[in-house]
């Protein structure tokens, strides 16, 4: 077997499948969305209870950014939806 011939057949095996179902790429974006969000979240949390322990007045703008990462999940969530 030359190259050429094995070349065929490994472009006919990946026109026969996709490498991942519709349904795998979409749980893998959204777990991976979701994942990104907590680590996101990890930093703002702690440092929106700092600022909130300081200033009572930071309790808004602290709550507001430590929900803005989420909405990574949400926009993961619709886009699965959309496509």
């Amino acid at each position: 077997m030359n190259g050429l011939e094995l070349a065929t057949i490994i472009a006919q095996e990946a026109q026969e499948a996709p490498m991942l179902e519709p349904s795998a790429a979409a749980a893998i974006a959204v777990g991976l969305s979701a994942l990104a969000a907590g680590y996101a979240e990890r930093g703002i949390g702690a440092a929106a209870v700092g600022a909130i322990a300081e200033d009572d007045e930071m309790f808004v703008p602290g709550i507001v950014m430590t929900v803005l990462p989420e909405t990574l999940v949400i926009f993961a969530i619709v886009a699965i939806f959309l496509v």
